[in-house]
């Protein structure tokens, strides 16, 4: 059973298409990073899953029923952007106020707020929590009933680095035990070790989905060699002239190491040559980055939509 599944959903806001045609799964004890501009679609498809809007066009199942039945929801959690709470009441108070609205155990509430890191606050009114403090009771209330699919939108907003880590370090935990997690964020490069597929929306439609090895495959960007001569930069670039099919090769030093952008195809065969001509000594190879490929498909829609919705 998977955790949702969204078959060719279309949904316009008055007569604005917001999305087009999205096809998009998420199974159990995986986590899916949702990625785009802002205007891209990425809250409308959460709001879909929750039940809080419904398709023009196209079917959402969640969990092996509809999107926003009850039975359906109380297994979800979700983390929104901003996240308010009410200032006079303690955490304790207010995840108790959530866990009997969503009818999950009391017995929790202790247990999440020492999770979170909130266990000498718990008391506390939430009007003295600093920013990453309600974000951090955000998730305990995401995590009420033990979800099998869990949304987050921001979810570090306001956390420190070791608050940060430690988030990762409980999705990994919860991926493992089955949960499916939708992970929503524009800070790309400290997401891209956590997440095991990545889908990025763009205009309202999907450009691309998948893991890191097929979005490169899917991108066919250049892959960048950087090469330490083991005599001359000069005869390294002879070798690399003589090896390569292709003219156009970007050729750049940098600290006396020679780096080049070679197209996935031709790596081997560059590589292959100047490790047997004895010019190298030492290579390192950098891949496309997660943020490297969503600026790819991206390309200037995050410019033109800055200032839009989600």
């Amino acid at each position: 059973m998977s955790c949702f599944h969204l078959e060719n959903v279309s949904y316009r806001y008055d007569k604005s298409p917001v999305l087009h045609g999205i096809d998009l799964r998420l199974e159990p004890g995986e986590i899916l990073g949702l990625f785009g501009h802002n205007g891209a679609g990425k809250t409308t498809c959460i709001k879909l899953i929750l039940g809080l809007m419904t398709p023009n066009q196209g079917s959402v199942s969640v969990l092996g029923g509809h999107a926003g039945d009850p039975q359906v929801s109380q297994h979800i959690g979700y983390l929104p952007e901003n996240v308010m709470f009410y200032p006079q009441l303690t955490g304790r108070e207010i995840l108790t106020h959530f866990a009997r609205l969503k009818g999950a155990s009391l017995q929790q509430v202790p247990r999440l707020l020492e999770q979170v890191g909130l266990g000498d606050a718990m008391n506390a009114r939430t009007k003295t929590y600093s920013k990453g403090m309600r974000q951090r009771l955000g998730l305990a209330q995401a995590l009420l009933g033990e979800p099998k699919l869990l949304m987050l939108d921001e979810p570090t907003v306001g956390l420190d680095p070791v608050a940060t880590a430690d988030l990762y370090r409980l999705l990994r935990d919860l991926r493992d035990g089955g949960t499916g997690i939708v992970l929503c964020s524009h800070v790309l490069p400290g997401v891209e070790p956590y997440i095991d597929r990545a889908a990025i929306l763009t205009n309202g439609a999907l450009k691309a989905a998948g893991d890191l090895a097929a979005l490169r495959r899917q991108a066919n960007m250049p892959v960048t060699l950087s090469l330490d001569p083991a005599n001359s930069i000069s005869a390294l670039e002879k070798v690399i002239d003589r090896a390569s099919s292709n003219s156009g090769l970007i050729l750049r030093t940098d600290s006396g190491r020679l780096q080049v952008d070679v197209q996935p195809r031709e790596k081997m065969t560059l590589l292959n040559a100047v490790m047997a001509s004895g010019e190298v000594a030492d290579i390192s190879i950098h891949q496309p980055s997660l943020e490297d490929i969503y600026v790819h498909f991206i390309g200037s829609g995050g410019l033109a939509h800055r200032g839009g919705s989600k």
